[in-house]
């Protein structure tokens, strides 16, 4: 008995060895869960029924269980990856076949659908125009880029933190390409009716207390 004893702990520590090596090489896996092995004590049965003089029989792998943690989350230049922080998953759809994942790469098909590697299209609450949600069941969702309007800046809005430190200036004598002239600048980028994005830049000056120029 004591041989199977020492062979069952050796297959076990094996099953355990092949769950690490396992999450090991899905460590830069996006969406991977680590696993966990969990351990079980094996008795045996005698036809007198169990007792205190019953001996164990070594152990065994009981399960390997999914750790559902919050991993890394980090940024890259996809416009469509997304991730998850905190609990939930994306909700995929394969010809009407439903899946759940927590793998937010994503891109766009030639059909304009946004789909994960598999070619499954991401679900969700469609929005129009006027940024109002969708009711009922999610959809797949799409993003039409065939003819896209440009929209045409209306309006900037900032909020600004300047120094009232500083000593009022001449307004008159302000020159953009001299820094002694204002106090501090700004630059915002706004869109034309044809698309065209133009740079704008705010300098700020002080004429007196709790008043600037820009």
């Amino acid at each position: 008995m004591s041989f199977q004893q020492g062979l069952s702990g050796l297959n076990a520590a094996s099953k355990t060895l092949e769950v690490i090596g396992n999450n090991v090489s899905n460590a830069n896996t996006v969406g991977f869960k680590q696993s966990r092995a969990e351990f079980a004590d094996v008795f045996a049965n005698s036809l007198n029924g169990s007792g205190t003089s019953q001996i164990g029989i070594g152990t065994k792998i009981s399960t390997v269980a999914q750790q559902f943690t919050q991993g890394n989350i980090t940024a890259t230049n996809n416009s469509l990856d997304i991730a998850i922080n905190g609990g939930g998953f994306f909700r995929m759809s394969n010809n009407g076949e439903i899946t759940y994942t927590r793998n937010g790469q994503f891109q766009l098909d030639k059909s304009g659908y946004i789909v994960n590697s598999e070619g499954n299209r991401l679900t969700g609450y469609t929005a129009n125009a006027a940024g109002v949600l969708s009711t009922g069941a999610p959809a797949d969702i799409s993003i039409n880029t065939s003819d896209l309007q440009p929209s045409t800046t209306t309006a900037v809005e900032g909020t600004f933190n300047l120094d009232s430190r500083n000593s009022a200036l001449t307004a008159a004598g302000f020159d953009p390409t001299d820094p002694s002239t204002y106090h501090n600048s700004s630059a915002v980028t706004i869109y034309d009716s044809l698309g065209n994005s133009h740079n704008i830049q705010s300098y700020f000056v002080k004429t007196s207390a709790g008043t600037w120029d820009v």
